[in-house]
């Protein structure tokens, strides 16, 4: 502390010489600036948003808010961290310290005004020359050699490379592949015989484009689609974290994305109903739920969490995820400082951080077709029994009391621990409880109202200084109401976003904590992409339309990419996630722009996309691997052949359903609970996550509709490789385990499937062709005959043991234990590597 006042003393007498010789910047502080400061607050790399190269960036401050305050050393952040010893505080924070004769220079030149030469400003930097913030352009298909290969301009691009490489495209798949490919990866189901059947026998030059249009009509392309976009949108059916509360409507934007993706929706409306439905003139009921994309970020419903970190955290997994889904950037590596790698400032992350800040979460009716009729003719009578009952148990003055209380402890926390812990209680799970209680109760919306009621009946707080027997009362009147609710016709509703009528101001977190606000920001874009229209609304609209502006470089490119690695297992781009400078370059970067260009000039058409690049010779060509490919291009960059992929869970799932006959192919609504393993939903918080195995029709439902329950997700799943949607997801990562084999082998799901084949192919074929049906069903082709052979083999041998034990053939096949070989036999084929892989 002596050497500290030592120093300052030392400072101040230099300050008051040098005060006598005004500095001169270029001669003076300039250099030293350069030699002591330029390394970490520079163009680059402004650590905490800090220039000191720039004259006007340096007087403007960081995030913190200015760091030189003309005339006032004592008050500049620069001074007072250059003459700080405190670690962590002091400038610079590694290497010698400043002299006290380079203190005091800087001390004096701020007193004297900190006057920087205009002369020694530097010159604006230039928007960055990354391949992926230039604009995309219409590149003309390259000439190639080989120009009868070519069914599309995909394929010149392609075919140009693999010539320039001294490589020649693989031959068409057979028919029977072709088939099979492209309905899995439209619809994530394999053909049936008899699809596969009519493709065979259909010898029109056209055929196969016919089947692609098929399955671009069929209700289950969309439903292929949402999966995609449900991995992206991180979607969950519970809210994450320790209590993962279930959220009993969040299929509600599930069945809009299906719906949109069927009606081929056009992209950039699809892009603006989920980032801002709801300020759209006059915005209809489905697109208000459309914002539902953001409301699948994880809510904290634990007691003792601040309810603005939450809030901070739901913003910040909503800034990241519009980033990855429609820029490709990993803009989350901004939160707590300038991106070390791209062109993104920590400023410039809160200003996009600033749109989401704008809005709220809110829910709605959104009723499904045929509710309102039922719900509009009971309500009446609802709504007098209620009232009626309010009246007999004198809850409108009781629950005036309770208000008043809980009023009481929001303005005064401390003054009474009972009421202070049912606050505490009640805003964790009541969402914008506080802003409803702030609200007179006759100006309350009829859904505040009604929940604020419900949850006064369920939950009167404590009893000291009240009217007990009223209260107890109240009991009564909760079982009365629950038997009254459960008769009432239901409506769906809905979780959006409704923008908020007073905005709140959004601050830069210094180093990414929301308990340390620097300067205030404004909602903008990013500096090395083209701006927002001038004067527009500074919202989520706005923001929205930028993103699938022309000017643009970015959505086009980062969504054909990943309809590209849907098709091809890989994108043209590798890091579909990552399109900023540590990603992967583009394989073919002109025909990401065509493809991209292409996109956007047919109305922002999925369907079209997806269309032009299945009917390419590129798609079409065989996925075996030559020896010549394997030696130079093992990972099949060159697009020399198909690639081979696993099949996602859900489809893997799927094709077991759909080969057996059990698959319900109803489309949308709510989540399902097919049978799971005992001890998985035990494994939830306290015994909170409750699993009822679905023993109807709903048991059979695609992948799709599972339920997934965050802390506790679904394992066959999670077996094989779904993401755990609590971060958005470009890319599914593949794994192979032990435990995937035992999946197939031993979950109920794949069993019951088994039994189910094995009672379908004996009841539907001969038994001179069961053997080949078992693989029409499963694989789409026939048999050769060396599996023919085996697969007989396996079922006599099987017959034979069971013969000895007939307990074992009717735990086989229940249903006809004469046939439970047959089991056996589907077991193995569903087993196969080939049936859950995309050839």
């Amino acid at each position: 502390m002596r050497g500290a006042r030592i120093l300052w003393a030392a400072i101040v007498a230099a300050g008051a010489a040098s005060a006598q010789t005004k500095p001169d910047f270029s001669a003076d502080i300039q250099p030293l600036f350069a030699r002591k400061c330029l390394m970490c607050h520079n163009g680059k790399s402004a650590q905490n948003g800090v220039r000191l190269d720039d004259g006007d960036a340096a007087l403007a401050g960081g995030y913190s808010g200015p760091v030189i305050v003309p005339g006032k050393s004592n008050e500049s952040k620069l001074f007072q961290r250059i003459t700080s010893t405190k670690k962590g505080f002091m400038m610079p924070p590694v290497g010698a310290p400043l002299s006290e004769a380079e203190t005091a220079s800087i001390k004096a030149w701020i007193d004297a005004g900190a006057n920087w030469p205009r002369a020694e400003k530097t010159a604006k930097a230039a928007r960055p020359a990354h391949w992926a913030y230039q604009p995309i352009r219409h590149p003309d298909s390259p000439d190639v050699r080989n120009k009868s290969w070519a069914r599309n301009p995909i394929d010149s691009f392609v075919l140009a490379r693999l010539e320039a490489e001294n490589l020649t495209p693989s031959p068409e798949a057979s028919k029977t592949s072709l088939l099979r490919r492209v309905s899995l990866d439209l619809t994530g189901l394999p053909p049936t015989p008899d699809e596969v059947k009519a493709f065979l026998a259909d010898n029109r030059p056209d055929a196969y484009e016919r089947q692609v249009d098929r399955l671009l009509a069929s209700s289950h392309y969309g439903e292929e689609r949402a999966k995609k976009w449900l991995d992206l949108a991180r979607y969950a059916d519970s809210d994450g974290y320790e209590k993962d509360v279930v959220r009993p409507y969040a299929w509600r934007w599930r069945n809009y994305v299906i719906d949109s993706f069927n009606r081929d929706t056009p992209f950039d409306q699809f892009t603006i109903e989920q980032l801002a439905g709801d300020l759209l003139p006059q915005a209809q009921t489905e697109q208000l739920v459309a914002t539902g994309f953001q409301r699948n970020s994880l809510t904290n419903r634990e007691g003792g969490v601040d309810r603005k970190e939450n809030r901070f955290d739901q913003l910040i997994n909503r800034t990241n995820t519009a980033s990855t889904v429609w820029l490709g950037l990993t803009m989350g590596c901004a939160q707590c400082h300038d991106h070390k790698y791209d062109a993104i400032s920590q400023k410039e992350y809160y200003s996009m951080f600033a749109f989401f800040n704008r809005s709220d979460e809110v829910d709605i009716n959104a009723p499904m077709p045929g509710e309102t009729g039922p719900w509009m003719r009971s309500r009446p009578a609802y709504l007098e029994e209620v009232a009626s009952l309010k009246k007999l148990y004198d809850v409108d003055e009781l629950q005036t009391e309770w208000e008043n209380y809980m009023r009481a402890a929001m303005d005064t926390p401390g003054k009474d621990l009972e009421w202070d812990f049912s606050l505490s209680a009640v805003i964790t799970m009541f969402d914008r409880f506080q802003e409803i209680l702030k609200t007179p109760p006759d100006q309350r919306s009829e859904r505040d109202a009604d929940a604020v009621f419900h949850w006064f009946i369920a939950n009167t707080g404590p009893l000291k200084d009240r009217d007990r027997d009223r209260l107890m009362g109240i009991r009564d009147l909760r079982r009365r109401i629950a038997r009254l609710d459960e008769r009432q016709p239901k409506l769906t509703e809905a979780n959006v976003m409704a923008e908020l009528a007073a905005p709140q101001p959004a601050h830069v977190a210094i180093k990414g904590d929301y308990r340390s606000p620097g300067v205030e920001v404004e909602p903008g874009t990013l500096a090395a992409l083209p701006p927002m229209p001038a004067g527009a609304p500074k919202n989520r609209l706005t923001l929205a339309r930028w993103l699938v502006s022309k000017d643009n470089p970015l959505t086009a490119r980062v969504t054909v990419n990943r309809l590209w690695q849907d098709l091809f297992g890989r994108g043209i781009v590798k890091t579909s996630e990552d399109f900023g400078t540590q990603g992967d370059k583009p394989s073919h970067p002109e025909l990401l722009d065509w493809l991209a260009s292409d996109f956007r000039d047919n109305g922002w058409s999925v369907k079209h996309a997806l269309r032009t690049i299945v009917t390419s010779a590129t798609y079409r060509q065989s996925s075996r691997v030559r020896p010549e490919l394997k030696e130079k291009d093992p990972e099949n960059v060159l697009l020399a052949r198909q690639s081979r992929v696993r099949l996602e869970a859900e489809s893997i799932r799927d094709s077991a359903l759909a080969a057996s006959g059990l698959l319900n192919p109803d489309i949308g609504g709510p989540s399902v609970h097919p049978p799971q393993p005992k001890g998985v939903a035990e494994l939830g918080y306290a015994g909170s996550v409750k699993w009822t195995n679905d023993e109807d029709a709903k048991r059979y439902r695609r992948g799709l509709y599972i339920h997934f329950q965050r802390t506790t997700p679904y394992p066959m799943l999670m077996n094989f490789d779904r993401p755990d949607s609590n971060v958005s997801c470009s890319r599914r990562r593949q794994s192979n385990s032990p435990l995937q084999a035992l999946n197939l082998m031993n979950d109920p799901v794949f069993y019951e499937a088994a039994q189910a084949l094995a009672l379908r192919v004996n009841q539907e074929a001969q038994p001179e062709r069961r053997i080949d049906y078992l693989f029409e069903l499963t694989l789409g082709r026939d048999p050769s005959s060396r599996e023919r052979e085996r697969v007989q083999k396996l079922i006599d041998q099987q017959a034979t043991s069971m013969a000895k034990d007939q307990a074992q053939a009717a735990a086989l096949l229940p249903l006809k234990p004469q046939n439970a070989a047959w089991t056996t036999a589907a077991r193995a084929v569903l087993n196969l590597e080939e049936f859950i892989t995309r050839e």
